[in-house]
């Protein structure tokens, strides 16, 4: 039998259940049909990144970031471009901390941009400063192991 994975859609936010050698054949959302994976970062309020950090079985990588930062603005198309190359195996996530505040205060977000990896709902790595694409997926990469 294989593994089984929770996968939270980026659209509807279903916890859907998928074997894990399905990750990467285009999966849908069993509730609204979505593709579970986009190739896009997904902008989540607090709320619905607590949901994500919960139920998704996938590493998160999650960028902290305010809309006034210059650094923040030059990573965001790296950011987008990571995306595309890391999932499914990790989903990316952007948190404005200007409009989050309370989480970014909870998580001692203390420079922006700031990346966050988290697996099984708690922090593994943390990287402050603006990356490049390939430097983003080489950090995030060598964090989970893969």
């Amino acid at each position: 039998m294989s593994q089984s994975l929770h996968v939270v859609c980026p659209q509807c936010d279903a916890v859907n259940r998928l074997p894990a050698e399905r990750l990467g054949s285009d999966p849908k959302c069993g509730k609204c049909r979505a593709p579970l994976f986009a190739g896009h970062p997904l902008a989540l309020d607090a709320a619905r990144f607590e949901w994500h950090l919960t139920r998704s079985d996938l590493p998160l990588l999650v960028d902290f970031w305010a809309p006034w930062c210059g650094p923040c603005r030059m990573m965001a198309p790296a950011f987008e471009s990571a995306a595309g190359r890391l999932e499914p195996t990790v989903r990316l996530i952007k948190v404005n901390t200007e409009e989050e505040q309370v989480l970014a205060g909870r998580l001692g977000i203390r420079s922006i941009p700031t990346l966050i990896l988290f697996r099984n709902g708690a922090e593994v790595a943390r990287q402050a400063g603006a990356m490049d694409a390939a430097g983003i997926e080489t950090w995030a990469r060598r964090q989970i192991g893969r």
